[in-house]
């Protein structure tokens, strides 16, 4: 194996590179400010499966602002019913106080649902106004879906639950 000093010149400058950039300033950089967090569901039960994870990120402007997109993706089956659910979101957080945190969410969900051989495709969006009490990273509260409209959606209710992490 014959190592050349093109291969040499390239390893030290890789490594430099990444030493002089990892050099910290005293001006928080973009990725300081961003945590990263998201859900993760079970649900099992006669006849009745659902498991969801809903990965997101977010940008914290300043202690009282933050925002950024999500991803979800959920498998329900409810018999011969089966369920798969993708979806893009943007969330927006505000925290008033320690232990308060509202929240905007948006979120477009593409729906395949399969019963039979009988196959659909549709679409919703949502729009999620909440209230959370807030510890830390971890948030719990109530969320209501203004642009709820029982024939197009896949869930009961108009209210979900808010459990979140960040990190």
């Amino acid at each position: 194996m014959q190592i050349t000093m093109k291969k040499i010149f390239l390893v030290c400058f890789l490594l430099t590179s990444s030493f002089l950039l990892s050099q910290t300033t005293d001006k928080p950089q973009f990725w300081d400010k961003v945590q990263f967090g998201g859900g993760l569901g079970l649900s099992f039960s006669n006849n009745y499966t659902t498991i969801s994870i809903a990965p997101s990120a977010i940008y914290n402007f300043n202690q009282y602002i933050a925002a950024g997109p999500g991803l979800s993706y959920l498998y329900a089956k409810n018999g011969s019913l089966k369920s798969n659910v993708f979806g893009v979101g943007l969330i927006t957080l505000f925290n008033p106080t320690q232990n308060l945190q509202l929240s905007g969410e948006f979120e477009h969900l593409f729906i395949t649902q399969k019963l039979g051989v009988d196959k659909s495709h549709f679409d919703y969006p949502s729009l999620y106004l909440g209230a959370a009490y807030r510890i830390g990273n971890f948030s719990a509260g109530l969320r209501y879906d203004v642009l709820y409209d029982s024939d197009k959606t896949i869930y009961a209710s108009a209210f979900s639950p808010i459990i979140r992490f960040y990190f």
